[in-house]
């Protein structure tokens, strides 16, 4: 199998797609966050435009939603990351969205999702999101809380060719990861990179 070209204009558009396991990123991290956060029952700005800078280390926000977390936090295991792949190569070609980059790690998921038109990215996150739990649901144990995820997650658009390159980059980069994968790989090169 030769190299597949993907670049920026080979889509109409591209999302970079983030999410994480459920409990192990909540509002008030000291790593930042962009989370939908509550001061009592009122909703507070989320600080989520390109940028902007995050919220950060807002430690009784942190202690309320634990105070929440049903079960223990979810962290992905290496059979369970390869489950996840594969079940969002068959929900992206099921949907004719082309995955171009992606990293699973133990705590949250990136997806580089190039596709025709211009559909709402929060039906693509949906879309993984939501069959990627159907097919751990079927292989593993159902968490305690009931779910693999947190509620939402990031939707950035990549606009341009330098913001293409610099997410691939970005994905392919990550630090400890179970898996990830290029489409740009020959087949042989497609293989899951190995944690360093």
């Amino acid at each position: 199998m030769s190299n597949v070209v993907l670049n920026f204009d080979s889509f109409d558009r591209t999302w970079l797609l983030t999410w994480t396991t459920y409990a192990t990123w909540l509002p008030g991290d000291r790593r930042g966050f962009v989370s939908p956060k509550y001061d009592g029952t009122v909703a507070e700005k989320r600080n989520n435009q390109v940028g902007t800078i995050v919220d950060s280390d807002r430690f009784e926000l942190q202690q309320s939603a634990k105070a929440k977390v049903i079960g223990k936090p979810v962290l992905l295991t290496k059979p369970q990351a390869t489950v996840l792949k594969h079940q969002f190569e068959e929900t992206a070609h099921f949907r004719a969205w082309t995955i171009i980059s992606g990293a699973i790690m133990a705590n949250h998921v990136h997806l580089i999702v190039g596709v025709s038109n211009d559909p709402d990215p929060s039906s693509l996150l949906r879309g993984f999101k939501s069959y990627a739990s159907r097919a751990l649901n079927k292989e593993f144990t159902i968490p305690e809380s009931g779910t693999w995820w947190t509620e939402q997650g990031s939707k950035r658009k990549v606009y341009n060719a330098a913001f293409f390159a610099n997410a691939r980059r970005y994905v392919l980069e990550q630090h400890n990861p179970l898996l990830i994968w290029d489409a740009a790989k020959t087949q042989g090169a497609d293989a899951p990179r190995s944690p360093e």
